[in-house]
């Protein structure tokens, strides 16, 4: 209108306008047509270490597991795909079509997790035949294989699912079995190899010997801990109610709580061998001192306050040797009255009571040792902890406690860690005994030793005597805490009992405790018989020297049956007699559900010959 839109100035600005159209459309085409490169995110890959027994048997092994998901809408013909999936899923084929057509409108829902790598390839394989691809997903996750299930369940521990430890060694050593990743540096990263402490198959005999017992005494729980004296390792660690570690989603609290680390309790009579000890070494008594028990100890201090402890019987004029045997409280509470109270909670604490072993494991109780300044405590304080009362310790601390009596006065650091290795075998580290300073002197802990003999031969442990090798044992029993009402229980006990052998040169330390046992609660009758029939199959297995063992008289033959190729049919056949070597080829078998605990010839297995095999059929072969 005013002259400004002139024909020419239309057509530049139109032709413009169409190159630059075209320009566009053409970055667009080639950005169509062009192959971009996928950009990828790497994810290192972390191989976890396994961990194994002292004799290299694993004990927890890094596998593959796999989530199974569908998506609903891509399976066209259900009835066909839950025929097919169902049987190797091990689903009922109704649940299996429940689960897809209640989740039809899902994008995307998981129907079995954590498959194993069987299944999972029978199922690759049906998805490959079917045209599945599209409504079949595996997602791979990693998983660990506990092969010897419930043995020794509260050490090893428990890998979760997303590859982090949650419990025992998986959880102490997560970064010494799966370092963590550098995010800055992605790389592939091994984990170190743990070999633990633990002798497998003598862990499998003595939580036998633990099953029966608890069977037998209907208690609620049961720990038994062997230890070697000059090294500190232990051998086998027993925490019952335990569970298969395999199936660890599914255990109780009870089943997971490690009793010999995280439990603090008082030992009654067991303490009275470090009662004496300190005594003794202290100078406060003598061996030859005597004390007149008249069944009661009582006394009346200056201001006011009654003490009042009852002993079982009347022992009359008793050396500490005698009221060790007897386990006499009336003695024990005469002889605290002979040492200042702070020197005799100084040489408790010396014996590691009120502080952490410092055992490989997670939660250890530090226990409980009192304070004169506290305000619970009393005159009677002290005669009451000499008899171990009014004290709290951990299964762990009496054992490290009682190295100083096995040793000449100088206690040894527990261990759970016999080496470590790298995946390819090299030893990055050995065990070596970490020695502590002296808290006894060796003419104490010698004397004690002789009285734990004395104890097992005569004394309140004589069901714990071996004959054929010396023993030397202490048993007591306590009332525990009523968590209810306050005070001590009148039904539930805590019966344990100490033992260290060969006395002349000690090599083992075995403790047991068992709680609130049904009836008979007396740890002399309950679990003195445990110590012996445990410290018999210690010896046995470990070959320790003794009167009228087997392979004294045995003429060196053995005769080897049933070396052949083992037939099975429709029952389980005889194992008696055969080697490792023809019994191995049996575990890759599908159809058959083969355990094996030992190593050598079978020498008993379960169920019995001519037993009928079915799917279900556990057969658990014992060797040696």
């Amino acid at each position: 209108m005013n002259g400004y839109f002139k024909k020419k100035r239309v057509l530049f600005l139109c032709s413009f306008l169409a190159l630059f159209a075209l320009y566009i459309f053409y970055c667009y085409a080639v950005l169509a047509v062009k192959k971009t490169p996928e950009s990828r995110t790497y994810s290192p890959l972390v191989q976890r270490g396994s961990i194994f027994d002292k004799n290299g048997k694993p004990l927890a092994v890094s596998t593959d597991f796999y989530h199974v998901g569908v998506t609903p809408s891509a399976i066209n013909d259900l009835g066909k795909f839950v025929r097919l999936f169902a049987p190797v899923l091990k689903m009922n084929e109704k649940q299996l079509a429940d689960i897809i057509s209640s989740n039809a409108d899902s994008a995307f829902v998981y129907i079995k997790k954590k498959i194993d790598q069987n299944d999972y390839e029978i199922l690759r394989e049906l998805t490959d035949k079917n045209g599945l691809f599209s409504a079949v997903r595996f997602d791979r996750v990693p998983g660990r294989i506990y092969p010897e299930k419930e043995l020794a369940s509260q050490v090893i521990g428990y890998m979760g699912s997303d590859g982090t430890g949650l419990a025992g060694i998986e959880y102490t050593r997560q970064n010494l079995l799966s370092p963590p990743v550098n995010p800055e540096a992605p790389i592939d990263v091994e984990g170190k190899n743990i070999y633990l402490t633990l002798d497998a198959n003598l862990q499998f005999k003595l939580e036998k010997i633990a099953k029966d017992a608890i069977e037998r005494t209907q208690a609620a729980s049961l720990m038994m801990i062997t230890a070697e004296t000059k090294s500190g390792e232990i051998l086998s660690y027993i925490s019952l109610p335990s569970t298969d570690l395999n199936e660890y989603s599914r255990a109780t609290p009870a089943e997971m709580k490690d009793l010999p680390a995280t439990e603090s309790y008082e030992p009654g009579s067991v303490f009275k061998v470090f009662s004496v000890a300190s005594f003794l070494d202290s100078g406060a008594i003598s061996e030859n001192d005597l004390f007149l028990c008249d069944g009661i100890y009582e006394k009346k201090t200056a201001g006011g306050e009654r003490i009042k402890i009852t002993c079982l019987d009347h022992h009359g004029w008793i050396t500490a040797r005698d009221a060790l045997k007897y386990s006499c409280n009336d003695a024990l509470a005469q002889m605290s009255e002979k040492i200042e109270s702070e020197q005799f909670l100084s040489r408790i604490r010396s014996f590691g009571f009120g502080s952490k072993t410092g055992i490989e494991l997670p939660g250890e109780t530090s226990g409980s040792v009192r304070n004169t300044s506290d305000r619970f405590w009393s005159a009677r304080s002290k005669p009451t902890i000499a008899i171990g009362q009014e004290i709290s310790v951990s299964a762990l601390q009496m054992v490290e406690a009682a190295t100083a009596i096995a040793n000449g006065g100088i206690p040894v650091q527990l261990t759970l860690i016999k080496k470590i290795t790298s995946r390819s075998g090299v030893e990055e580290y050995i065990h070596v005994p970490v020695y502590k300073p002296q808290i006894v002197s060796a003419q104490t802990s010698s004397y004690i030793l002789s009285c734990m003999q004395t104890v097992a031969q005569a004394g309140t442990g004589t069901r714990a005597n071996l004959n054929d090798v010396s023993i030397g044992v202490k048993t007591g029993t306590a009332q525990m805490a009523d968590p209810v009402n306050g005070g001590y229980s009148k039904t539930d006990f805590i019966s344990n009992c100490i033992a260290i052998f060969p006395t002349e040169a000690p090599e083992i330390i075995l403790y047991v405790v068992i709680e609130k046992a049904k009836g008979e609660t007396y740890a002399g009758r309950i679990v003195a018989p445990v110590i012996g029939e445990a410290a018999s199959a210690i010896i046995d297995h470990l070959g320790m020297s003794r009167g009228g063992a087997a392979s004294l008289a045995h003429s060196g033959l053995i005769k080897i049956q049933n070396d052949g190729q083992i037939q099975i049919k429709d029952t389980v056949p005889d194992f008696s007699g055969m080697p490792k070597r023809n019994i191995l080829p049996l575990l890759t078998r599908q159809d058959l559900k083969i355990k094996i605990n030992g190593d050598g010839w079978v020498i008993d297995q379960i169920p019995q010959p001519g037993t009928p095999l079915s799917q279900e059929t556990e057969i658990e072969l014992f060797l040696e």
